[in-house]
């Protein structure tokens, strides 16, 4: 356990790249603890999320940014608005690459989701040389590939001039992640800490506990899932024995959403409860009563509130 008096250094990493590059997945690694929802699919993290870790005599906040891609509707501008956003306020920025996407593109071999990826990655190195801003690069999931495959691809990053350090890790697994921690703990300003060491995260419980259920219905939707849906937390209720009964709207923009949502018999909607609640109880440490209801809403995403609620800036 940390000791709050042996803090010397504290301050903001932001953690920016493309949408599903690994950036939750690493936030969490450094964090020690589930701060930002996890799946295998693009766009999940949609506003920041700030996790608290340590290293040595430093404290890094982490800022988990949504994914920077090319954004046409509303929502997804707010969104890479608020990863930019991110980085310009960090004291050091992490651009996490998924790798493996650039050896397979190199290779002809890329899924439509890793060109993607490719894509969104060089539009990022391209808005860095226009502001000139220096990062660190972090190249994701080398364990999903020979190192020496990488190399070509080091010389082009160092190339790009916009990169102070190269790290290979692997956020899934762990490698690399502590020489990262440590170069970032070396980056802090001087400072006590910002947050008590026992907090693993600076974001609303009722807030976090929306996007759990939200990552519940990405992880059980797969395909189907319509995109254009968030997770409201409605009401929080503690009881006197410790319990806590949580009602959540899910909100979706069409009736044929609705019952994909709901699934056959409402069978779908009970098993992301079930799965949602466990989770929230194993992190609550205590019995959760959930109870979740599905709303349509066909202008969710043109109602301020829907922005305001977790951060992202209406007005563009």
């Amino acid at each position: 356990m940390v000791d709050e008096n042996d803090i010397k250094k504290s301050g903001f990493v932001a953690v920016i790249g493309a949408p599903n590059a690994g950036k939750s997945t690493l936030t969490n690694a450094m964090v020690g603890t589930k701060v930002a929802i996890v799946t295998h699919k693009v766009q999940t993290t949609r506003f920041p999320v700030r996790g608290v870790a340590h290293h040595g005599e430093a404290q890094i906040v982490i800022v988990d940014t949504p994914g920077i891609f090319s954004a046409k509707r509303k929502l997804d501008r707010a969104m890479v608005k608020a990863a930019w956003a991110g980085a310009d306020d960090a004291d050091a920025v992490v651009h996490l690459i998924d790798a493996a996407s650039w050896i397979a593109e190199s290779k002809g071999k890329a899924a439509p989701a890793q060109k993607r990826s490719v894509e969104d990655d060089e539009r990022v190195i391209a808005t860095l040389q226009e502001t000139g801003k220096q990062v660190i690069l972090a190249l994701n999931k080398i364990d999903l590939f020979p190192h020496d495959e990488i190399l070509p691809f080091m010389k082009k990053f160092n190339d790009a001039g916009v990169y102070s350090d190269i790290f290979m890790i692997s956020a899934e697994n762990g490698d690399g992640v502590d020489a990262l921690m440590a170069e970032l703990a070396k980056r802090m300003p001087e400072g006590g800490a910002m947050f008590p060491p026992d907090q693993s995260a600076d974001i609303p419980m009722r807030l976090l506990a929306a996007e759990i259920t939200r990552e519940k219905l990405m992880l059980r939707l797969h395909e189907e899932l319509p995109y254009q849906l968030m997770v409201e937390t409605e009401s929080w209720e503690d009881f006197r024995n410790g319990d806590v009964k949580i009602q959540q709207a899910v909100i979706v923009g069409r009736d044929t959403h609705k019952s994909i949502v709901l699934g056959k018999n409402g069978q779908t909607i009970k098993a992301v409860s079930k799965a949602a609640r466990q989770e929230l109880s194993d992190l609550l440490d205590r019995k959760v009563h959930l109870f979740l209801f599905v709303k349509v809403d066909e202008k969710w995403q043109e109602r301020r509130e829907s922005y305001s609620s977790v951060g992202l800036d209406f007005d563009l």
